[in-house]
């Protein structure tokens, strides 16, 4: 074993070791944490900012919203709230189980490995951190290494305000991740990546049955309906698409339209990506650029390989720039239409109907994200309804994102899971079920027992057997009118004996 595996192996034995101490399930250990999480936010946040920019040359504002106030509101949603997410849950219970206390309990999962990305590379660390920490978890961060500057700030930052003997981060590239699936044993592995990357995660997570939860992404498209605002939507299309150079998960992938409209549909692209980013978005300050070499010229080459630029199709090598490109004449069967492009490449495909554009998306992957543009509110909800993604959002792209109390996450190929707000806190957390009976009730229960008899039967099969509700007449609820005292009686008195004979 390497010095490399003997310190993540040594690492995750103290983490698992305070888990089983206990130390972790204290409400208010919990709690301090998470407010230390959201002092580090605060007291680091230029720190923040100039790491993400070194890394994606992420402008100041969209680093911001993205790095710094997302993960703040959601801290703070978990510290608002984590009172009443801790809290025992009343169930409603049949007839038979109303004398009992039946209730669910949230309890952590145990020792969590979070793996994040490098396109939001503070934001997909620390919003996974939340959730463990807020579940009761004790966790392994490991940064991306491709965002270099980020994950050096967070493995400084996490150990000097969060409890190093619960919450450690350990920096690397492939041998670092094949130690923390293939050597070490997790309750929860949280993976945000890509699928080659996430199919090995789920194999290794497979092997000890830990709990998974996968943020993949994949192509997520934009129709554009005919009665559209295009100016409209064309300037929240470039804003979701365009931040950070295109490299969001949730990015709109691709267009889908009716011929008709697309010419206008340039003319508002040109006119919306000018307002952006000026006569050359190279020399706006508000545009970002590809995170490495590798990827620029795997975008170059898919720009190459189909259809034409219409709008855009600069790219400056020595910067690892690429302008907002949109592409026309793109084809379905293109490799640009083939896996998710991650970059500033808009193609846009001709589409003859509204029901072809759902056709279209219902032959394909699904997605992490679907949008729509539209004014018929009759062909949203026809959209939302005969297709299938992780999120929707008509009208819109990405903000959807940003809401804590909609669940993040994909569906099949995109991913499983989700998270933010409350459902990060059940993500990192088992929902146990509990019922506590009173032992001075045994004249009730003693019907169960043997020998068996049919009188006993006919009573059990009262008690437990489930139907339909329907109220329509006075003999529908006459057995619940008649359970309501018998109920009283047995709390006071016990069943008497001849009800059971």
């Amino acid at each position: 074993m390497s010095g490399s595996e003997e310190k993540i192996t040594s690492a995750v034995k103290k983490l698992r070791d305070t888990y089983r101490s206990g130390r972790t399930r204290d409400v208010e250990f919990r709690r301090e944490q998470l407010r230390n999480l959201l002092r580090l936010m605060d007291e680091n946040e230029e720190e923040i900012l100039e790491a993400v920019g070194k890394d994606l040359h992420k402008p100041r504002t969209e680093a911001t919203l993205a790095e710094i106030l997302v993960v703040k509101n959601d801290i703070a949603c978990a510290l608002n709230h984590l009172s009443d997410w801790t809290k025992p849950e009343p169930l409603e219970v049949p007839l038979v189980h109303k004398m009992d206390s039946c209730f669910t309990v949230s309890e952590p999962l145990g020792l969590a490995l979070i793996i994040g990305a490098w396109n939001y590379p503070i934001q997909l660390c620390i919003m996974p951190l939340v959730g463990a920490i807020a579940a009761g978890n004790c966790a392994v961060i490991k940064p991306s290494e491709i965002a270099e500057a980020s994950a050096e700030l967070v493995s400084k930052l996490i150990p000097k305000y969060l409890d190093q003997d619960c919450f450690a981060v350990i920096n690397g590239g492939v041998v670092e991740t094949q130690c923390f699936l293939n050597n070490c044993k997790f309750d929860k592995i949280f993976y945000t990546g890509g699928h080659a990357v996430g199919k090995l995660v789920m194999q290794a997570a497979a092997k000890n049955l830990a709990r998974l939860t996968l943020e993949l992404g994949g192509k997520s498209p934009c129709y554009i309906d005919k009665d559209s605002d295009l100016e409209i939507a064309v300037k929240r299309i470039c804003w979701g698409k365009f931040s950070n150079a295109g490299q969001t998960c949730v990015a709109p992938d691709y267009i889908l339209c009716h011929p008709d409209i697309q010419e206008a549909l340039i003319k508002q692209f040109k006119e919306a990506l000018f307002d952006f980013y000026g006569e050359d978005p190279k020399e706006s300050p508000d545009y970002a650029r590809i995170v490495n070499n590798r990827h620029f010229n795997r975008l170059k080459s898919l720009m190459s390989s189909a259809g034409k630029c219409a709008v855009g199709g600069e790219t400056d090598e020595s910067e690892n720039y690429i302008s907002p490109t949109i592409m026309t004449g793109v084809k379905p069967t293109d490799p640009i239409m083939e896996n998710e492009i991650f970059g500033p490449l808009l193609p846009i495909i001709d589409i003859e109907s509204f029901e072809d554009a759902i056709e279209f998306i219902n032959d394909r992957d699904r997605p992490l994200a679907l949008y729509i543009f539209a004014n018929d509110k009759s062909k949203i909800q026809r959209f939302m309804n005969n297709t299938s993604s992780g999120g929707f959002l008509a009208n819109d792209t990405v903000v959807h994102a940003a809401v804590e109390s909609l669940p993040f996450g994909g569906v099949g190929e995109s991913g499983m899971g989700n998270y933010h707000g409350k459902n990060s806190f059940d993500t990192f957390s088992h929902k146990k079920g509990c019922v506590i009976k009173k032992q001075a009730m045994e004249s009730f229960n003693s019907i169960r027992y043997p020998p068996y008899e049919e009188k006993r039967l006919a009573w059990i099969r009262w008690l437990i057997e489930a139907k339909e509700q329907s109220y329509e007449k006075l003999s529908d609820i006459a057995p619940l009118l008649f359970s309501i005292p018998l109920a009283m009686v047995h709390k006071v008195i016990g069943l008497p004996r001849y009800f059971l004979k």
